[in-house]
């Protein structure tokens, strides 16, 4: 996976079985997704055969032990794929949510039975997985949340909504943050695995919500009214939910990362492309200074944000990513994900500015980046409260 224009640079971390990975994932979404990638724009989400044919490669569940269904690999894994997912300019399936987020959950956390409940389906595509942490009323305060579970004999009573939620739309599994003690703050919040449907009583989606990017990607409202769940499907025990989500939190904001990187990568190899194609002036664009030294700025920033991402990934690999490292990652690379991406664009001129080129949609997918996963403002906080 080299950098544009500075060819030679591998990952520590890469091995030959990584790069069979990424030969495999981007034959997958450049062959059998992308041919799809209007009418996913137009319908709003992706089909879900797709997870099932990308469950049939091995390509769900990467890091999931294999005795569950998995590949039994680690997060390096999980990174080459939504890289080589990020890099072909497939946006429509939410793996970085599946299976960078939501299998993660349960194998931390799941018990024996639940882990065998769940994660063949999710590995296998049969099931679609997503998590309900954010509220119509708050956004990264997770500790305000609203929505509760009453404890009623073997079943929590689920009340409440979230919003933005990826695969909301299609999901069967989502594992959802409620208040079972609401008299608390962080100390009241735990996990419950919810198991979805359109008929359920008490549980309704709500509609597919009309981005300014991320057309294909389904990110929906959900509604809970008195909606039953099994106490059985209880994360571990009442009240741990926060500190499990703050344990987590470090690998959802380097799978963000990961696409940062990814698409800046890309907006070089398309921009430094067409300079070569496109002439101005009696000479190709890359012939003129500016140019030059904006494919240059861009290029480095690709570079850089490379090596410290691929520090990131081995330090978590280790388990040692911490925090506000985790947070300086998921804060720096996505500003230069909007950079180098908006640098692009402008190369491409009024092209830049139209949709049948991937740049523009490039640049509307990006501004999201610097939003979920926590604001880029809470990340600093955190930064800052490192110091």
């Amino acid at each position: 996976m080299p950098t544009p224009g500075l060819d030679g640079y591998a990952p520590a971390w890469l091995e030959p079985e990584h790069e069979d990975l990424a030969e495999l994932a981007r034959g997958f979404f450049s062959k059998e997704v992308l041919p799809h990638a209007a009418r996913h724009e137009q319908q709003g989400h992706p089909d879900r055969e797709h997870y099932r044919a990308a469950g049939e490669l091995g390509l769900l569940g990467l890091s999931v032990p294999e005795e569950y269904g998995g590949g039994g690999g680690d997060f390096t894994h999980e990174a080459v794929l939504l890289h080589e997912q990020m890099a072909v300019g497939e946006g429509s399936l939410g793996l970085a949510v599946h299976s960078g987020i939501v299998t993660g959950y349960l194998v931390a956390y799941g018990n024996e039975e639940q882990k065998r409940r769940w994660l063949p389906g999710l590995c296998s595509g049969e099931l679609v997985g997503a998590i309900g942490m954010t509220e119509p009323g708050g956004g990264s305060d997770l500790q305000e949340i609203k929505t509760r579970a009453v404890r009623d004999g073997d079943d929590y009573l689920v009340s409440g909504s979230k919003t933005f939620i990826t695969n909301g739309g299609l999901a069967d599994l989502l594992i959802l943050a409620v208040k079972t003690d609401p008299g608390q703050r962080a100390a009241g919040i735990s996990l419950l695995v919810c198991e979805l449907g359109d008929d359920v009583p008490g549980f309704r989606r709500g509609r597919l919500l009309d981005k300014i990017g991320l057309h294909s990607n389904d990110t929906a409202e959900l509604f809970f009214d008195d909606f039953r769940v099994p106490a059985a499907n209880l994360l571990e025990s009442e009240g741990s939910g926060f500190l499990q989500m703050m344990r987590q939190l470090p690998q959802e904001r380097l799978v963000i990362g990961v696409g940062a990187v990814a698409a800046m990568q890309r907006a070089v190899e398309l921009a430094t492309a067409y300079a070569k194609e496109r002439t101005a002036f009696g000479k190709p664009l890359i012939g003129h200074q500016n140019t030059r030294m904006v494919l240059a700025d861009c290029a480095t920033r690709t570079r850089v944000s490379r090596v410290f991402l691929d520090d990131c990934i081995t330090r978590h690999t280790r388990g040692e990513l911490d925090v506000a490292t985790a947070a300086m990652a998921k804060a720096w690379l996505t500003e230069g994900q909007c950079e180098v991406v908006d640098r692009c664009l402008q190369i491409f001129g009024g092209y830049g500015y139209t949709t049948e080129y991937p740049i523009a949609r490039m640049y509307a997918d990006a501004r999201v980046q610097k939003i979920y996963g926590g604001t880029n403002e809470i990340m600093k906080e955190l930064i800052a409260r490192a110091l």
